[in-house]
């Protein structure tokens, strides 16, 4: 959710955190303010964590928020596995990413195996990302403003997207930044001070699919920039898929 200011949340994470009868494998969420991330997550399904049952019940207010239940494909079930990932840059802006998909090919990112805490694909795209940002901004501090920071990450899931499945939703702290190249996958809903988004809408209320292969950018609430439109369209081959888990395993 990205919003022009703060809003109840409790309702909304009721009914995401509802979800996770299907997406077992740990829950957690992150209220972005004033250029930070409080990130809350434990590798256990939502409907069975004391510990979120009794955070909901105080009220919560967000203006920024990301939210996930994981459905695990690539790492184990453990806290440093589960959404969302969270990483300072060299400028000190703070950095915090979910993700819906999987990683089948990137050279890109193989190396981040290495450096992660963890072992998602997930957390790679978020190292990745901050690398290339810090890069960025080192090269040239004075270059590295808000058009261009959008036109690298525009580059960046334009790389990343070839073959993968790349649902992303991310912010820097200021802008939050959302990307699909899988149809029926992600829906926004809009009021008329917050952007929602969910893999599939929460309610009656007028839902729409988030367009697809291209980089959306929201700030308090409003839509600030669509980027170009890249091919790479993601389209699920079940013998992919299973060569993938196979390898992971060591079959």
């Amino acid at each position: 959710m990205n919003a022009k200011e703060k809003i109840e949340v409790n309702g909304l994470l009721r009914k995401f955190f509802a979800h996770s009868d299907k997406n077992p494998h740990g829950w957690g969420m992150a209220i972005i303010e004033n250029g930070s991330a409080s990130v809350e997550r434990e590798p256990v399904r939502a409907d069975r964590s004391l510990y979120l049952k009794n955070r909901l019940t105080a009220k919560l207010e967000a203006g920024n928020l990301l939210a996930h239940i994981r459905l695990a494909t690539i790492g184990l079930e453990s806290y440093s596995n589960t959404h969302p990932f969270s990483k300072r840059d060299e400028s000190g802006r703070v950095w915090t990413l979910i993700h819906n998909g999987t990683i089948f090919e990137s050279e890109l990112l193989s190396g981040y195996q290495y450096k992660q805490e963890g072992n998602t694909d997930s957390e790679r795209i978020l190292l990745y990302i901050v690398d290339q940002v810090n890069r960025h901004f080192l090269e040239d501090f004075s270059l590295f403003e808000v058009n261009a920071r959008i036109a690298l990450l525009e580059d960046i899931v334009k790389r990343l997207s070839p073959e993968n499945k790349l649902n992303l939703i991310f912010s820097d702290g200021e802008y939050m930044y959302v990307h699909k190249n899988a149809a029926d996958t992600l829906f926004v809903k809009h009021t008329q001070n917050a952007a929602i988004f969910s893999t599939k809408p929460l309610d009656t209320g007028k839902w729409e699919e988030v367009p697809e292969n291209r980089l959306l950018v929201y700030r308090q609430g409003q839509l600030l920039h669509t980027g170009r439109r890249h091919p790479y369209a993601y389209v699920e081959d079940p013998e992919k898929v299973k060569l993938l888990f196979m390898n992971y395993a060591g079959l």
